[in-house]
């Protein structure tokens, strides 16, 4: 999604940069945790890390199966969160769909749909099957979902890339304080 906004000129390359580098950070000290306080249970060769790779389908078909979640991730936060009824539920539109993903994509992909993610797990599992995919594919789905989005609303009317502007806090990206004049 980083790669998708800043595409999308809501979020300056430095920003962009510095946010994908934490978003790497924090998934392998998130893995680092869980070995620690889970131990050997986290290497089990039935959990490997959490490690993301194709399933038994084989990479083509996992290939795919990112490339349509991620566009569909993308374009529903495009469209929900720009929508001005529909923004504060942006969270659960997002929330529903990852949890269909779960529940009958994985078996294909791992349904990983976060390069982070996938790094962090591959990295102490040794679990590189795949890899190009979840590091290639997924974020070519969110950018297509974007190129999408442009061509069908308005060019200025993505208004920014948070899910919501609470009214009571500033943002960052856009300089808005809930309302959405970008």
């Amino acid at each position: 999604m980083t790669l998708t906004f800043y595409r999308l000129g809501k979020i300056q390359m430095m920003d962009a940069a510095l946010y994908i580098l934490a978003q790497f950070a924090g998934a392998i000290g998130g893995i680092m945790i869980a070995t620690r306080l889970l131990g050997d249970k986290v290497a089990h060769p039935n959990v490997q890390y959490a490690a993301t790779y194709p399933g038994h389908t084989g990479s083509l078909l996992a290939a795919a199966g990112e490339f349509v979640i991620s566009f569909l991730l993308m374009l529903t936060v495009l469209y929900v969160s720009n929508h001005t009824t529909l923004s504060p539920f942006t969270g659960l539109f997002a929330g529903f769909l990852v949890a269909t993903y779960i529940a009958f994509e994985a078996p294909f992909s791992g349904m990983s749909m976060d390069p982070a993610r996938t790094f962090a797990s591959a990295l102490p599992s040794g679990t590189w099957k795949g890899f190009w995919i979840y590091i290639v594919v997924q974020p070519l789905g969110m950018l297509a979902a974007a190129e999408l989005f442009l061509k069908s609303t308005i060019r200025d009317s993505v208004r920014c890339c948070k899910m919501y502007h609470n009214p009571q806090r500033y943002c960052i990206f856009c300089g808005a304080n809930g309302d959405f004049h970008a």
